[in-house]
């Protein structure tokens, strides 16, 4: 296979006929968060909200978000693709359509989905498609993926006022797709805080040094 061919299977979504075929079961994985111990899978309490972001490399985008006060608990998976239940070699093949993403289950009393959003548009770079920075393929793209209508007006009208904030500063098109959460499948045990395990390991986090507008009325907390 040649690098080109490579590189545009790594950065376009494979059709149904296209992706490998997964596995029935679940991939062995982490019950608890080797952080604050919580459960992984919960159950939580009922007071609490679940998220879904993708940012890029999960490592560095699941540490932001366990350092936020009110998150309960974070776990790094895969969604958005076609391949139940893959393993991280087989999203690298860019063959499943899967982005590697970060559940974040937090208490809205304590911060608000407003707030979340303004720290996913601020910590990276959401113009640049299939990548972030050095890392290539359609596992690093841009995604917020919603759990309610209003999540998904929210996500919406917060994605309008950065691109206006992009653009006054000189910057390009946003890149991030908005959609309704599809099933998240847990990544490995050893991906999951990864970087509480490894604090020397590699983040790509880079955001591009724009301000997202707060929503009147909210404020800043994280």
């Amino acid at each position: 296979m040649s690098l080109l061919s490579m590189f545009d299977k790594k950065t376009a979504i494979p059709t149904a006929e296209q992706a490998l075929p997964g596995k029935d079961t679940p991939i062995a994985t982490a019950q608890h968060h080797f952080v604050n111990g919580r459960p992984l899978k919960g159950p939580w309490p009922e007071n609490l909200e679940v998220a879904m972001f993708g940012m890029g490399c999960f490592w560095g985008v699941e540490r932001l978000f366990w350092q936020v006060p009110g998150v309960y608990v974070t776990a790094a998976g895969y969604a958005g693709g076609i391949t139940p239940n893959p393993t991280y070699q087989e999203t690298c093949t860019g063959l499943t359509g899967h982005n590697e993403v970060v559940l974040v289950v937090f208490d809205p009393e304590i911060v608000s989905y407003d707030e979340l959003l303004t720290l996913f548009w601020e910590e990276h770079d959401p113009t640049q498609g299939m990548r972030q920075g050095n890392d290539i393929g359609t596992t690093y793209r841009s995604g917020i993926y919603t759990f309610s209508p209003e999540q998904h007006a929210a996500a919406l009208e917060s994605r309008n006022a950065y691109q206006q904030a992009l653009s006054a500063s000189g910057r390009g098109r946003i890149t991030t797709e908005v959609l309704e959460a599809p099933e998240f499948f847990y990544a490995e045990d050893y991906h999951q805080q990864y970087l509480a395990k490894n604090p020397n390991g590699y983040c790509g986090l880079r955001g591009t040094g724009v301000s997202c507008p707060i929503p009147q009325g909210v404020s800043r907390a994280i």
